[in-house]
């Protein structure tokens, strides 16, 4: 049973290699964190390591020999996390899409590559996408997620970084 407290999910995608120091402190209190593709290099896994436990996957510019799956599958405070690096919003999901969600029934799908901040729901399953906390591209700010288990919901929210 969690405690009043709710427990923090760090959330973080498509970091190209750059890790911006200020995720150490904004991180400092998270149980679990999740990188949603796009890594660049994985010693930056390793450090994040050094903040808490890390759920990563592969993105479309890391190399297939990184040791991270395309797609994962946890399980957090009892609640079901799919994490993969592309996946659409609630507005522009595909069928296959949608067809996973019915599937795995997740309680959040956890995605990055469009470098786009984003939180929404589609029939009662959370997609997050936390921004992109690497190189600044495409005029869009940069930025991470947290992500509150709460006992009876789920919070989310985009810290930007610049």
């Amino acid at each position: 049973m969690m405690s009043a407290n709710p427990r923090l999910i760090g959330v973080i995608s498509d970091t190209h290699g750059k890790l911006d120091e200020q995720v150490f402190d904004l991180f400092a209190n998270v149980h679990r964190i999740i990188h949603a593709g796009d890594i660049g290099n994985e010693e930056l896994v390793w450090k994040l390591e050094g903040i808490a436990p890390v759920i990563a996957v592969r993105g479309n510019n890391d190399d297939d020999t990184m040791c991270f799956p395309t797609e994962r599958m946890a399980v957090i405070e009892k609640r079901t996390f799919y994490v993969r690096h592309q996946f659409a919003t609630a507005e522009k999901m595909t069928l296959a899409q949608q067809r996973i969600i019915e599937k795995r029934m997740p309680d959040v799908v956890v995605f990055g590559h469009s470098h786009k901040a984003y939180s929404g729901n589609w029939r009662g399953t959370l997609l997050f996408n936390p921004g992109s906390a690497g190189p600044k591209r495409f005029n869009l700010p940069r930025s991470i997620g947290i992500l509150e288990l709460h006992e009876d919901k789920i919070e989310s929210r985009i810290v930007v970084l610049d």
